[in-house]
């Protein structure tokens, strides 16, 4: 941000802001869309594609732009962009091939949706930002590695926890200690959660009851920390992490970690539920300098040997237009893989499943996302969770049972699906390629 916020300013005063176009207008979107448009100088929200052009022009209006264009073609598309008229489409494709589009921001959330438009995007050479942590969690390693043949970045976002662990990551690294847990505080866990239960909440806040149930249920964290743990090359200490339950504050919380375990296993993603500062996330770190810990100590860090570090908020869209310009003003990216999946998010029976039944969405009635390590995923060819939505279960399987490729038929034609083989296909002998 100290960068950040003058090289925009810089950008406003030269007349040369940052295009943005943004990708779906959900809850989400139209807080982002209302951020740019009025507190981020030196950037412009160019164009919006939603499903329903309703949805596009509520989330200008709710900025206060009230006068945009509606489009169905490139060229129409492009002349509106040129003369400084916000654009509404249907038509994602669109802002994916648009030349006055510096970068797109995906706030979707869905998987196969979210595969498509950024293949297109990167073919035509554009900068993605994703809130899609879904889609980042299936496919993310090799969209990163398209990304970067195509000369764009593909990165998730600032403001959401994952983006904010990475951010407090790399500063704890900075100061020359090693980070050992990267943690995600929750408020609330429970894997039998369902859009029926989450329903008044949902509607109190205006949300989505299916988004709100892949946060209680524990589908949401998973994908968040397991983006957080291709990031770092972290991985988990067991299927779900452990997921303490804890009432006091995170400093505290870690005395619960042995720092010899998080070493041997080179350090883990973790969450707690009920800690304080939440919906915060933490840091733990060594250091192995005696010197340094005398400093650290005196500085009331304490005497180790692990050092806790946290930022007690996310402020999600807020900070989701600095991913943009971090991205395009310096090739900055927020948080991308390393390299082949470190950690996957598997598909759990919410309750009893029976055959010939269709799974329905993330956050849904049937299914709910675990970390597990990639390695364990690929040797017992377990289900991506990102690629259940749609497929049809081959036999009955009991509540809590964790769905394998052999249990299920995947849809046809499921852009998502195809990827995730040629991800296990490139990243071989860490993920083996399924048969499809």
């Amino acid at each position: 941000m100290i960068l950040v916020d003058r090289a925009l300013q810089a950008r406003e005063a030269a007349g040369t802001p940052v295009r943005v176009g943004m990708i779906g207008a959900g809850f989400m979107g139209r807080g982002v869309a209302n951020q740019i448009v009025n507190s981020v100088p030196g950037m412009r929200l160019v164009a919006i594609s939603n499903r329903t052009l309703a949805g596009a022009r509520r989330a200008y209006a709710e900025a206060g732009v009230e006068e945009v264009r509606e489009v169905t073609g490139q060229a129409a598309l492009e002349d509106a962009i040129r003369a400084g008229r916000p654009v509404v489409t249907e038509d994602a494709r669109l802002l994916c091939r648009a030349e006055g589009i510096d970068c797109l921001i995906d706030v979707t959330g869905d998987v196969e949706f979210g595969a498509q438009v950024t293949v297109e995007a990167i073919a035509h050479h554009k900068h993605m930002v994703t809130m899609n942590a879904e889609l980042d969690a299936t496919v993310g390693p090799l969209l990163k590695v398209m990304a970067e043949r195509a000369g764009v970045i593909f990165t998730a976002a600032d403001g959401d926890q994952p983006g904010v662990q990475m951010n407090l990551y790399r500063f704890v690294r900075s100061l020359g200690l090693t980070p050992l847990l990267c943690g995600n505080i929750k408020g609330l866990q429970d894997p039998y959660r369902t859009p029926t239960t989450q329903q008044a909440f949902a509607e109190r806040w205006g949300q989505n009851p299916y988004m709100v149930t892949s946060f209680a249920d524990g589908t949401k964290i998973s994908f968040e920390q397991a983006i957080v743990a291709n990031g770092t090359g972290l991985r988990v200490s067991q299927r779900g992490m452990r997921g303490l339950d804890f009432p006091g504050h995170v400093d505290d919380l870690k005395a619960l970690y042995d720092v010899d375990e998080l070493r041997a296993c080179g350090g883990v993603v973790d969450y707690v539920v009920g800690a304080r500062p939440g919906p915060g996330v933490f840091v733990y770190a060594a250091h192995d300098d005696p010197r340094q810990r005398h400093y650290l100590n005196l500085y009331k860090l304490g005497e180790g040997p692990l050092y806790s570090f946290y930022t007690p908020y996310h402020l999600c869209h807020f900070e989701v237009p600095l991913s943009a310009a971090r991205v395009v003003l310096f090739g900055d990216a927020v948080l991308q893989a390393l390299g082949g999946p470190v950690v996957d998010v598997v598909t759990t029976a919410k309750r009893a499943l029976k055959a010939g039944e269709t799974i329905d969405g993330l956050g849904g009635y049937m299914t709910y996302g675990q970390c597990e390590n990639a390695d364990v995923t690929a040797a017992q060819r377990l289900l991506p969770m990102g690629l259940a939505a749609g497929a049809r279960l081959r036999r009955d399987l009991p509540q809590d049972h964790v769905l394998t490729y052999d249990d299920v038929v995947l849809p046809p034609d499921q852009l998502a699906g195809r990827l995730r083989a040629e991800q296990d296909a490139l990243f071989a002998p860490v993920s083996a390629a399924p048969s499809l």
